[in-house]
């Protein structure tokens, strides 16, 4: 372990070395990452622990700089580890560049099916002994974070104190379809929105898209298609994602001896907002997180599309329509598109065909539930459908809802320490 210093803070690193498949354990080993976290004044008292699961799939946990955000609450009671989960940041990473360790596609694709929530429950339950010598803990899910604490609430409660929950109620038996079909009309009515605070994208957003139509660029090997600018949607599940796409389209052209181009300035912009490079698990693992009951996810995303025409930019192009950006969604096309994806599109096609997929979640176990839980849900959640969390909300016994509209997705980073301190207050009954 190694042990250092951030102001006001003692964070120490610890790498736990878990089986691949915890029904084999004494087979294949992985590390898997966590960093402590404990205010500096309280680091040599017995404290509680909050387990902390960050949103994705396939996203390490944030790098905090000193009590920024909610730490800075939690670390006032808790000691805090914050989780890399299998395949992301320090643990283990599963990419482009170590996925071929594994062998072909085939064993990429047998590899990466312990990669769900499950199994990340699993190596929870493998850590946390030997942390709290125990001791059940709290666990913080944010996002993907909240489908893996209520797998865990469904697979091992005795572990749990508290579960709270930031805009991750999953659907207990949605199939990926489902999802998408519920997820369409959000993203339209998150572009309305767009284009009402900002007409001038309206026109701004066919012009990028006829450029791309015609010339589609290269930036740095990501190819630039009017699919991937229409992606750039998923900024718009945030609480200032409509203005950072604002000022993302605003400086797309530049006057060239050549003509008019897109600026470098925009294109590296989009480039960066695209790229699956720092989280390819994400592209992965989107919809093998929803996968259930026998069938396959087999491109949701794709195919459901396929029944809100309105989304398609050449059918806009030959109208006189707006553009519309679409949001949390991987299509084939990604893998075509970037660089960090492109090695791997066998390896999805394979997940993506899958049928094996274990059920995650327990409706009866969850019904007579004991853990106190209380879960923030976000109206009209870009990301997650507000009707399917509300109902598993209903699902869970003794669950405590906060809805509300004063945040968007990211809620818990925007919102920080009034957010935890409204959670905890519905699980301690003092509101």
């Amino acid at each position: 372990m190694n042990s250092y210093r951030q102001p006001g803070l003692v964070l120490t690193d610890h790498r736990f070395t878990v089986p691949l498949d915890h029904a084999d354990p004494g087979g294949e080993q992985i590390e898997v990452f966590g960093r402590e976290i404990v205010a500096a004044s309280r680091a040599g008292q017995e404290l509680p622990w909050l387990l902390y699961l960050e949103g994705g799939p396939g996203f390490g946990a944030r790098r905090f700089t000193g009590a920024e955000a909610w730490l800075g609450r939690a670390v006032r009671e808790f000691r805090v580890l914050l989780l890399d989960q299998r395949g992301t940041g320090l643990s283990t990473p599963a990419n482009r560049q170590t996925l071929p360790l594994r062998g072909g596609p085939r064993e990429q694709a047998d590899y990466l099916a312990h990669f769900r929530a499950d199994t990340i429950v699993r190596d929870c339950e493998f850590i946390r002994p030997k942390l709290t010598g125990g001791a059940p803990w709290t666990v913080l899910g944010q996002s993907f974070g909240g489908f893996c604490a209520v797998r865990y609430l469904s697979a091992a409660p005795e572990g749990l104190d508290t579960v709270l929950i930031t805009g991750g109620l999953p659907s207990l038996d949605a199939h990926a379809d489902d999802v998408y079909r519920a997820a369409y009309p959000r993203i339209e009515r998150k572009v309305a929105a767009h284009y009402a605070r900002y007409p001038q994208d309206v026109a701004r957003a066919r012009e990028i898209t006829a450029h791309l139509a015609e010339h589609r660029p290269d930036s740095a090997g990501h190819r630039l298609t009017p699919e991937s600018f229409q992606s750039l949607g998923i900024m718009l599940g945030g609480g200032s994602g409509s203005h950072q796409l604002h000022y993302l389209l605003e400086n797309a052209f530049v006057r060239t001896p050549h003509g008019t181009e897109l600026s470098d300035t925009f294109q590296e912009a989009m480039r960066g907002a695209t790229s699956f490079a720092g989280h390819p698990l994400y592209a992965l693992m989107q919809e093998a997180i929803y996968g259930q009951g026998g069938r396959p996810t087999d491109w949701a995303a794709e195919r459901v599309r396929a029944e809100f025409p309105q989304f398609d930019a050449a059918t806009a192009l030959a109208g006189d329509g707006p553009v519309l950006f679409t949001g949390e969604s991987i299509h084939p096309w990604h893998f075509e598109v970037d660089p960090a994806l492109r090695p791997l599109r066998e390896t999805a096609e394979l997940l993506a065909a899958r049928t094996d997929w274990e059920p995650l979640y327990d409706p009866e176990r969850l019904a007579a539930n004991e853990v106190p839980v209380a879960a923030a849900v976000y109206h009209d959640d870009m990301y997650v459908d507000t009707a399917h969390a509300l109902s598993t909300a209903a699902a869970i016994r003794g669950l405590r809802t906060w809805v509300t509209d004063e945040f968007e997705h990211d809620g818990l980073r925007a919102g920080g320490p009034r957010v935890l301190d409204r959670l905890l207050a519905l699980v301690r009954d003092e509101v």
